[in-house]
Protein backbone atom coordinates (compact mmCIF):
# COMPACT_ATOMS: atom_id res chain seq x y z
CA UNK A 1 0.00 0.00 0.00
CA UNK A 2 1.77 3.15 -0.84
CA UNK A 3 0.26 5.99 1.25
CA UNK A 4 2.65 8.48 1.55
CA UNK A 5 3.16 7.66 4.96
CA UNK A 6 5.01 4.81 7.38
CA UNK A 7 2.04 2.53 9.16
CA UNK A 8 3.20 0.19 11.47
CA UNK A 9 -0.11 -1.92 11.45
CA UNK A 10 -0.47 -5.52 10.01
CA UNK A 11 -2.63 -5.60 7.24
CA UNK A 12 -5.49 -8.35 6.64
CA UNK A 13 -3.76 -10.64 4.54
CA UNK A 14 -5.55 -11.24 1.39
CA UNK A 15 -7.60 -14.14 1.04
CA UNK A 16 -5.44 -17.00 -0.85
CA UNK A 17 -6.34 -18.79 -4.13
CA UNK A 18 -8.09 -15.44 -4.98
CA UNK A 19 -10.15 -15.63 -8.33
CA UNK A 20 -8.77 -14.98 -11.42
CA UNK A 21 -10.06 -11.51 -13.40
CA UNK A 22 -13.82 -12.16 -14.52
CA UNK A 23 -14.82 -11.59 -18.07
CA UNK A 24 -18.06 -10.79 -20.09
CA UNK A 25 -20.73 -9.00 -18.20
CA UNK A 26 -19.33 -10.64 -14.81
CA UNK A 27 -16.53 -7.93 -15.04
CA UNK A 28 -19.59 -4.86 -15.02
CA UNK A 29 -21.49 -6.56 -12.33
CA UNK A 30 -21.69 -5.91 -8.19
CA UNK A 31 -18.16 -7.52 -6.71
CA UNK A 32 -20.15 -9.91 -4.27
CA UNK A 33 -16.30 -11.43 -2.85
CA UNK A 34 -17.12 -10.01 0.75
CA UNK A 35 -20.44 -11.80 1.21
CA UNK A 36 -18.59 -15.49 0.80
CA UNK A 37 -17.06 -14.23 4.73
CA UNK A 38 -19.67 -15.43 6.74
CA UNK A 39 -19.35 -12.34 9.23
CA UNK A 40 -19.43 -9.54 6.93
CA UNK A 41 -22.50 -10.90 5.46
CA UNK A 42 -23.70 -11.09 8.81
CA UNK A 43 -23.51 -7.48 9.09
CA UNK A 44 -24.44 -7.16 5.70
CA UNK A 45 -27.84 -8.95 5.76
CA UNK A 46 -28.69 -6.79 9.04
CA UNK A 47 -28.46 -3.84 6.76
CA UNK A 48 -30.83 -4.59 4.51
CA UNK A 49 -33.83 -4.99 6.92
CA UNK A 50 -32.61 -1.54 8.46
CA UNK A 51 -32.11 -0.08 5.45
CA UNK A 52 -35.50 0.42 4.62
CA UNK A 53 -37.31 0.24 8.35
CA UNK A 54 -35.10 3.05 9.60
CA UNK A 55 -36.22 5.10 6.52
CA UNK A 56 -40.11 4.84 7.34
CA UNK A 57 -39.47 6.32 10.73
CA UNK A 58 -37.58 8.98 8.66
CA UNK A 59 -40.76 9.54 7.21
CA UNK A 60 -43.30 9.54 9.91
CA UNK A 61 -41.69 11.78 12.54
CA UNK A 62 -42.05 14.40 9.75
CA UNK A 63 -45.26 13.28 8.90
CA UNK A 64 -46.05 13.20 12.22
CA UNK A 65 -44.95 17.09 13.43
CA UNK A 66 -46.66 18.40 10.15
CA UNK A 67 -49.93 16.84 10.93
CA UNK A 68 -49.65 18.43 14.52
CA UNK A 69 -48.35 21.81 13.77
CA UNK A 70 -49.27 22.29 10.25
CA UNK A 71 -45.65 23.85 9.80
CA UNK A 72 -42.85 22.67 8.02
CA UNK A 73 -40.80 25.01 10.37
CA UNK A 74 -41.03 22.87 12.90
CA UNK A 75 -40.29 20.02 10.87
CA UNK A 76 -36.82 21.55 9.73
CA UNK A 77 -36.70 22.49 13.66
CA UNK A 78 -36.88 18.62 14.55
CA UNK A 79 -34.62 17.99 11.61
CA UNK A 80 -32.01 20.32 13.21
CA UNK A 81 -32.70 19.35 16.90
CA UNK A 82 -31.24 15.79 15.88
CA UNK A 83 -28.15 17.52 14.22
CA UNK A 84 -26.44 17.93 17.55
CA UNK A 85 -26.63 15.04 19.68
CA UNK A 86 -25.72 13.02 15.68
CA UNK A 87 -22.71 15.16 15.77
CA UNK A 88 -21.79 15.12 19.58
CA UNK A 89 -22.18 11.10 20.12
CA UNK A 90 -20.58 10.23 16.90
CA UNK A 91 -17.46 11.96 17.76
CA UNK A 92 -17.51 10.35 21.32
CA UNK A 93 -18.89 6.83 19.68
CA UNK A 94 -15.38 6.83 17.55
CA UNK A 95 -13.45 7.40 20.63
CA UNK A 96 -15.37 4.62 22.09
CA UNK A 97 -15.05 2.28 19.26
CA UNK A 98 -11.45 2.17 19.30
CA UNK A 99 -11.31 1.60 23.18
CA UNK A 100 -13.97 -1.61 23.50
CA UNK A 101 -15.48 -4.56 21.74
CA UNK A 102 -17.20 -3.24 19.07
CA UNK A 103 -19.82 -5.88 18.94
CA UNK A 104 -20.40 -5.32 22.47
CA UNK A 105 -20.77 -1.53 21.99
CA UNK A 106 -22.86 -2.52 18.03
CA UNK A 107 -25.43 -4.65 20.15
CA UNK A 108 -25.99 -1.58 23.36
CA UNK A 109 -26.68 1.08 20.92
CA UNK A 110 -28.74 -1.47 18.49
CA UNK A 111 -30.80 -2.25 21.31
CA UNK A 112 -31.12 1.68 22.15
CA UNK A 113 -32.10 2.29 18.79
CA UNK A 114 -34.68 -0.52 18.82
CA UNK A 115 -36.21 0.68 21.89
CA UNK A 116 -36.20 4.40 21.28
CA UNK A 117 -38.25 2.85 17.63
CA UNK A 118 -40.94 1.38 20.56
CA UNK A 119 -41.73 4.77 22.25
CA UNK A 120 -41.73 5.99 19.56
CA UNK A 121 -44.85 4.04 18.59
CA UNK A 122 -45.81 3.93 21.52
CA UNK A 123 -46.33 7.88 21.67
CA UNK A 124 -48.05 7.61 17.64
CA UNK A 125 -50.45 4.95 19.00
CA UNK A 126 -51.76 7.18 22.50
CA UNK A 127 -52.38 9.72 20.81
CA UNK A 128 -50.02 11.77 22.44
CA UNK A 129 -49.76 14.77 19.93
CA UNK A 130 -46.59 15.87 21.74
CA UNK A 131 -43.63 17.83 19.38
CA UNK A 132 -41.75 18.16 22.31
CA UNK A 133 -41.83 14.65 22.68
CA UNK A 134 -41.28 13.95 19.18
CA UNK A 135 -37.99 15.62 19.48
CA UNK A 136 -36.73 14.77 22.00
CA UNK A 137 -37.16 11.07 21.00
CA UNK A 138 -35.31 11.89 18.02
CA UNK A 139 -32.56 13.37 19.68
CA UNK A 140 -31.82 10.17 21.88
CA UNK A 141 -31.97 8.30 18.79
CA UNK A 142 -29.73 10.19 16.93
CA UNK A 143 -27.45 9.84 20.40
CA UNK A 144 -27.69 6.20 19.54
CA UNK A 145 -27.08 6.52 15.83
CA UNK A 146 -23.96 8.92 16.57
CA UNK A 147 -22.62 6.02 18.80
CA UNK A 148 -23.71 2.83 16.41
CA UNK A 149 -22.21 4.48 13.44
CA UNK A 150 -18.40 4.69 13.69
CA UNK A 151 -18.48 0.92 15.80
CA UNK A 152 -20.56 -0.32 12.59
CA UNK A 153 -18.22 0.92 9.87
CA UNK A 154 -14.90 0.75 11.62
CA UNK A 155 -15.12 -3.18 12.49
CA UNK A 156 -15.41 -3.53 8.05
CA UNK A 157 -12.15 -3.76 8.07
CA UNK A 158 -11.36 -6.56 10.67
CA UNK A 159 -13.99 -8.78 8.79
CA UNK A 160 -13.01 -8.57 5.26
CA UNK A 161 -9.34 -8.65 3.55
CA UNK A 162 -7.89 -5.03 2.68
CA UNK A 163 -8.08 -5.70 -0.98
CA UNK A 164 -12.23 -6.22 -0.94
CA UNK A 165 -13.08 -3.08 1.41
CA UNK A 166 -13.74 -1.15 -2.19
CA UNK A 167 -16.20 -4.29 -2.97
CA UNK A 168 -17.65 -4.31 0.93
CA UNK A 169 -18.09 -0.41 0.41
CA UNK A 170 -20.11 -0.84 -2.92
CA UNK A 171 -22.29 -3.82 -0.97
CA UNK A 172 -23.39 -1.83 2.00
CA UNK A 173 -23.38 1.92 0.24
CA UNK A 174 -26.10 0.30 -2.24
CA UNK A 175 -28.18 -1.63 0.05
CA UNK A 176 -28.85 2.01 2.12
CA UNK A 177 -28.93 3.65 -1.29
CA UNK A 178 -31.83 1.19 -2.38
CA UNK A 179 -33.30 2.09 1.23
CA UNK A 180 -33.66 5.47 0.79
CA UNK A 181 -35.09 4.81 -2.51
CA UNK A 182 -37.74 1.60 -1.14
CA UNK A 183 -38.49 3.18 2.29
CA UNK A 184 -40.39 6.47 2.01
CA UNK A 185 -42.16 4.39 -1.30
CA UNK A 186 -43.09 1.91 0.84
CA UNK A 187 -44.26 4.65 3.68
CA UNK A 188 -46.26 6.21 1.24
CA UNK A 189 -48.25 3.07 0.70
CA UNK A 190 -48.22 1.60 4.00
CA UNK A 191 -49.24 4.82 6.02
CA UNK A 192 -53.36 5.29 4.23
CA UNK A 193 -53.83 1.36 4.82
CA UNK A 194 -51.67 0.35 8.49
CA UNK A 195 -51.62 4.00 9.78
CA UNK A 196 -48.59 6.13 11.01
CA UNK A 197 -48.19 4.17 14.22
CA UNK A 198 -47.31 0.57 12.73
CA UNK A 199 -44.50 2.53 10.83
CA UNK A 200 -42.53 2.88 13.86
CA UNK A 201 -43.18 -0.61 15.19
CA UNK A 202 -42.03 -1.94 11.90
CA UNK A 203 -38.77 -0.15 12.17
CA UNK A 204 -38.39 -2.09 15.93
CA UNK A 205 -39.29 -5.29 14.66
CA UNK A 206 -36.36 -5.09 12.01
CA UNK A 207 -33.99 -3.93 14.28
CA UNK A 208 -34.76 -7.01 16.31
CA UNK A 209 -33.06 -8.78 13.47
CA UNK A 210 -29.87 -5.89 13.19
CA UNK A 211 -29.56 -6.92 17.21
CA UNK A 212 -29.50 -11.02 16.25
CA UNK A 213 -26.98 -10.32 13.26
CA UNK A 214 -24.45 -8.71 15.72
CA UNK A 215 -25.07 -10.91 18.62
CA UNK A 216 -23.75 -13.40 15.97
CA UNK A 217 -20.18 -11.70 14.72
CA UNK A 218 -17.39 -12.76 16.39
CA UNK A 219 -15.71 -10.47 19.55
CA UNK A 220 -14.09 -7.21 17.84
CA UNK A 221 -12.08 -6.20 20.71
CA UNK A 222 -8.81 -3.62 20.45
CA UNK A 223 -6.15 -5.25 19.28
CA UNK A 224 -3.54 -6.61 21.37
CA UNK A 225 -0.95 -4.02 20.63
CA UNK A 226 -3.62 -0.94 21.32
CA UNK A 227 -2.56 1.01 24.50
CA UNK A 228 -5.64 0.49 27.06
CA UNK A 229 -7.09 4.07 27.28
CA UNK A 230 -10.84 5.43 28.10
CA UNK A 231 -12.51 7.42 25.55
CA UNK A 232 -12.38 11.09 26.18
CA UNK A 233 -12.13 14.65 24.91
CA UNK A 234 -8.08 14.46 24.57
CA UNK A 235 -8.73 11.01 22.62
CA UNK A 236 -11.12 12.80 20.45
CA UNK A 237 -8.69 15.92 20.13
CA UNK A 238 -5.62 12.76 19.23
CA UNK A 239 -8.38 11.67 16.16
CA UNK A 240 -7.66 15.22 15.03
CA UNK A 241 -4.79 15.46 15.42
CA UNK A 242 -3.76 11.82 13.84
CA UNK A 243 -6.35 13.59 10.47
CA UNK A 244 -3.91 16.47 9.99
CA UNK A 245 -1.06 14.23 10.24
CA UNK A 246 -2.16 11.86 7.68
CA UNK A 247 -2.66 14.18 4.39
CA UNK A 248 -4.65 11.99 2.55
CA UNK A 249 -7.40 11.23 5.27
CA UNK A 250 -7.45 15.03 5.32
CA UNK A 251 -8.04 14.91 1.85
CA UNK A 252 -10.69 12.45 2.23
CA UNK A 253 -13.25 14.44 4.03
CA UNK A 254 -12.35 17.53 1.79
CA UNK A 255 -13.27 16.07 -0.89
CA UNK A 256 -16.99 14.91 0.08
CA UNK A 257 -17.54 18.47 2.07
CA UNK A 258 -16.59 20.38 -1.39
CA UNK A 259 -18.51 17.56 -3.04
CA UNK A 260 -21.60 18.01 -0.71
CA UNK A 261 -21.83 21.64 0.53
CA UNK A 262 -21.17 23.17 -3.15
CA UNK A 263 -23.09 21.00 -4.64
CA UNK A 264 -26.22 19.31 -3.05
CA UNK A 265 -29.14 20.79 -4.26
CA UNK A 266 -31.93 19.51 -2.35
CA UNK A 267 -33.13 22.72 -0.86
CA UNK A 268 -34.09 23.89 -3.87
CA UNK A 269 -35.79 20.54 -5.50
CA UNK A 270 -39.22 22.39 -3.92
CA UNK A 271 -38.75 25.64 -5.62
CA UNK A 272 -37.89 23.80 -9.54
CA UNK A 273 -40.95 21.64 -9.04
CA UNK A 274 -42.56 24.72 -8.94
CA UNK A 275 -41.32 26.72 -10.67
CA UNK A 276 -38.85 25.39 -13.70
CA UNK A 277 -40.92 21.83 -13.93
CA UNK A 278 -44.13 22.84 -13.29
CA UNK A 279 -45.28 22.15 -16.85
CA UNK A 280 -44.76 18.02 -15.46
CA UNK A 281 -46.58 18.25 -12.99
CA UNK A 282 -45.38 19.88 -9.57
CA UNK A 283 -45.89 16.26 -7.35
CA UNK A 284 -44.42 14.42 -10.03
CA UNK A 285 -41.51 16.67 -10.55
CA UNK A 286 -40.70 16.65 -7.03
CA UNK A 287 -40.68 12.88 -6.48
CA UNK A 288 -38.21 12.46 -9.39
CA UNK A 289 -36.05 15.23 -8.46
CA UNK A 290 -35.53 12.98 -4.84
CA UNK A 291 -35.84 10.32 -6.27
CA UNK A 292 -32.84 10.51 -8.98
CA UNK A 293 -29.40 10.82 -7.14
CA UNK A 294 -30.31 7.52 -4.63
CA UNK A 295 -31.33 5.31 -7.68
CA UNK A 296 -28.31 6.28 -9.41
CA UNK A 297 -26.20 5.45 -6.44
CA UNK A 298 -27.99 2.18 -6.62
CA UNK A 299 -27.22 1.76 -9.88
CA UNK A 300 -23.74 3.11 -9.50
CA UNK A 301 -23.77 0.06 -6.60
CA UNK A 302 -24.97 -2.83 -9.02
CA UNK A 303 -22.76 -2.38 -11.85
CA UNK A 304 -19.56 -1.69 -9.01
CA UNK A 305 -17.45 -4.65 -10.80
CA UNK A 306 -16.61 -1.95 -12.85
CA UNK A 307 -14.56 0.18 -10.15
CA UNK A 308 -14.51 -1.98 -7.14
CA UNK A 309 -10.92 -3.89 -8.00
CA UNK A 310 -9.30 -0.31 -8.80
CA UNK A 311 -6.19 0.34 -6.92
CA UNK A 312 -5.83 4.40 -7.59
CA UNK A 313 -8.03 4.82 -5.07
CA UNK A 314 -7.01 8.72 -4.50
CA UNK A 315 -7.82 9.02 -8.37
CA UNK A 316 -11.27 7.27 -8.23
CA UNK A 317 -12.18 9.80 -5.86
CA UNK A 318 -11.21 13.18 -7.54
CA UNK A 319 -12.45 11.51 -10.80
CA UNK A 320 -15.66 10.61 -8.69
CA UNK A 321 -16.20 14.59 -6.95
CA UNK A 322 -15.46 15.77 -10.41
CA UNK A 323 -17.73 14.01 -11.95
CA UNK A 324 -19.81 14.76 -9.15
CA UNK A 325 -19.40 18.48 -10.05
CA UNK A 326 -20.30 18.35 -13.66
CA UNK A 327 -23.20 16.41 -13.52
CA UNK A 328 -24.87 19.09 -10.91
CA UNK A 329 -23.98 22.05 -13.29
CA UNK A 330 -25.98 20.05 -16.49
CA UNK A 331 -28.56 19.81 -13.97
CA UNK A 332 -28.86 23.21 -13.43
CA UNK A 333 -28.90 24.23 -17.19
CA UNK A 334 -31.43 21.68 -17.76
CA UNK A 335 -34.93 23.00 -19.05
CA UNK A 336 -36.00 19.58 -19.29
CA UNK A 337 -37.26 17.10 -16.28
CA UNK A 338 -35.95 14.22 -17.97
CA UNK A 339 -32.72 15.65 -18.91
CA UNK A 340 -32.47 16.83 -14.90
CA UNK A 341 -33.80 13.07 -13.67
CA UNK A 342 -30.56 11.67 -15.99
CA UNK A 343 -27.59 14.42 -14.60
CA UNK A 344 -28.95 13.92 -10.87
CA UNK A 345 -28.84 9.83 -11.60
CA UNK A 346 -25.52 10.34 -13.03
CA UNK A 347 -24.67 12.21 -10.08
CA UNK A 348 -25.77 9.32 -8.34
CA UNK A 349 -23.85 7.13 -9.96
CA UNK A 350 -20.70 9.87 -9.23
CA UNK A 351 -21.27 9.74 -5.17
CA UNK A 352 -21.38 6.01 -4.79
CA UNK A 353 -17.69 5.89 -6.56
CA UNK A 354 -16.79 8.58 -3.85
CA UNK A 355 -18.33 6.99 -0.99
CA UNK A 356 -17.18 3.54 -2.15
CA UNK A 357 -13.39 5.00 -2.35
CA UNK A 358 -13.62 7.22 0.53
CA UNK A 359 -14.55 4.54 2.88
CA UNK A 360 -11.97 2.10 1.95
CA UNK A 361 -8.88 4.80 2.03
CA UNK A 362 -10.21 5.63 6.01
CA UNK A 363 -10.17 1.62 6.82
CA UNK A 364 -7.14 1.25 4.67
CA UNK A 365 -5.03 4.57 5.44
CA UNK A 366 -6.31 4.22 9.36
CA UNK A 367 -4.79 2.26 11.96
CA UNK A 368 -7.34 -0.01 13.68
CA UNK A 369 -6.87 2.08 16.94
CA UNK A 370 -8.12 4.65 15.25
CA UNK A 371 -10.46 3.50 12.83
CA UNK A 372 -13.31 4.38 15.16
CA UNK A 373 -12.88 7.99 15.73
CA UNK A 374 -12.05 8.37 11.72
CA UNK A 375 -15.31 6.62 11.32
CA UNK A 376 -16.76 9.12 13.75
CA UNK A 377 -15.66 12.03 11.77
CA UNK A 378 -16.86 10.36 8.92
CA UNK A 379 -20.17 9.93 10.04
CA UNK A 380 -20.16 13.89 11.24
CA UNK A 381 -19.18 15.04 7.62
CA UNK A 382 -21.91 13.02 5.79
CA UNK A 383 -24.31 14.50 7.88
CA UNK A 384 -23.33 17.61 7.97
CA UNK A 385 -22.09 18.54 4.65
CA UNK A 386 -25.85 18.63 3.36
CA UNK A 387 -27.77 20.63 6.30
CA UNK A 388 -25.02 23.01 5.21
CA UNK A 389 -25.57 22.90 1.49
CA UNK A 390 -29.13 23.49 2.36
CA UNK A 391 -28.14 26.87 4.09
CA UNK A 392 -25.93 27.52 1.28
CA UNK A 393 -28.48 26.51 -1.77
CA UNK A 394 -31.33 28.01 -0.45
CA UNK A 395 -29.63 31.69 0.23
CA UNK A 396 -28.14 31.19 -3.31
CA UNK A 397 -31.31 30.02 -4.95
CA UNK A 398 -33.48 33.18 -2.95
CA UNK A 399 -30.69 35.80 -4.42
CA UNK A 400 -29.61 34.24 -7.91
CA UNK A 401 -32.24 31.79 -8.64
CA UNK A 402 -32.75 28.26 -8.43
CA UNK A 403 -30.69 27.09 -12.06
CA UNK A 404 -28.24 29.87 -11.51
CA UNK A 405 -27.63 28.66 -8.12
CA UNK A 406 -27.44 24.84 -8.92
CA UNK A 407 -24.97 25.35 -11.84
CA UNK A 408 -23.01 27.99 -9.78
CA UNK A 409 -22.52 25.53 -7.05
CA UNK A 410 -21.41 22.26 -9.53
CA UNK A 411 -18.91 24.98 -10.92
CA UNK A 412 -17.23 25.31 -7.83
CA UNK A 413 -16.89 21.50 -6.79
CA UNK A 414 -15.29 21.46 -10.67
CA UNK A 415 -12.92 24.38 -9.22
CA UNK A 416 -11.75 23.26 -6.14
CA UNK A 417 -11.76 19.42 -6.36
CA UNK A 418 -9.18 20.32 -9.07
CA UNK A 419 -7.74 22.68 -6.93
CA UNK A 420 -7.03 20.66 -4.07
CA UNK A 421 -5.72 17.67 -6.19
CA UNK A 422 -2.94 19.84 -7.98
CA UNK A 423 -2.01 21.92 -4.60
CA UNK A 424 -1.82 18.48 -3.01
CA UNK A 425 -0.62 15.52 -4.17
CA UNK A 426 -1.00 13.14 -1.28
CA UNK A 427 -4.78 11.90 -2.64
CA UNK A 428 -3.33 11.63 -6.15
CA UNK A 429 -0.59 9.67 -5.11
CA UNK A 430 -2.74 6.92 -2.73
CA UNK A 431 -2.77 3.58 -4.03
CA UNK A 432 -2.81 -0.17 -2.64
Amino acid sequence: MDTGESSTEPQTPAVEGAPPPRRGWRRWAMDTRPLRLPAYRRLWSSTIVTAVGSQLTAVAVPKQIYDITGSSAWVGAASMAGLLPLIVFALWGGAVADTVDRRKLLLITNTGIAVTSVLFWLQAVTGLDSVAALMVLLAVQQAFWGLNSPARNASIARLVPEDQLPAANALGSTVMQTGQVVGPLLAGVLIPVIGLPELYLIDALALCVTVWAVYRLPSLPPLASAVARRAGVREIAEGFRYISAHKVLLLSFLADIIAMVFGMPRALFPQLASETYAPYGEGLALGLLFAAIPIGAVVGGLLSGTFSRARRHGWMVIGAVVAWGVAITGFGLSGSLWLAVVFLAVAGIADMVSMVFRGAILLSAATDEMRGRMQGVFTVVVAGGPRLADVLHGTAGSAFGARTAVAGGGLLVVAAMLSLALAVPALRRYRV
